[in-house]
């Protein structure tokens, strides 16, 4: 009897062992989106300074990647993107506008809805800091009394 049970546990872990070792990584089909990075700081910029950035992403699947639709978090954060598919093994542009012309950190997002099959909805930030508009220094004469 301590044979059969014995035969029985050792035949449970061959099979255990068989279906791990044959169990493969799941491979995504379909487009992929990448980006190169995904926060841009600004740091300490003046008030009314360039307030341009760029996310470049690229398609790593292996079928046309669309960007459906990408937003801003308000309406001082202006994205521009290709409408165009973007091929697998091609990369794209995410250009950001953020307007400067308001002092105060600055803590944005922009969210990305693509077909992606790895990330079909994709939040990149910028962040940075805008300094108080510098008011124009006024010149005082000195009044003669004579």
């Amino acid at each position: 009897m301590k044979a059969n049970t014995l035969l029985l546990i050792l035949s449970f872990v061959f099979t255990l062992g068989v279906k791990q070792a044959s169990a493969q990584p799941q491979v995504l089909t379909g487009p992929q989106i990448q980006f190169e990075k995904e926060s841009h700081d600004y740091g300490t910029i003046e008030n009314g300074a360039n307030g341009d950035c760029v996310f470049v992403f690229k398609n790593t699947g292996n079928a046309p990647l669309i960007l459906e639709n990408v937003k801003g978090s308000c309406s001082c954060t202006v994205p521009q993107w290709p409408t165009e598919p973007i091929q697998p093994g091609a990369t794209g542009e995410i250009k950001v506008h953020y307007n400067t012309a308001t002092a105060g950190p600055i803590n944005k997002s922009v969210t990305i809805t693509s077909n992606a099959v790895n990330e079909s909805v994709k939040v990149v930030r910028i962040k940075g800091n805008v300094l108080t508009a510098k008011v124009p220094e006024t010149k005082t004469e000195a009044v003669s009394t004579n």
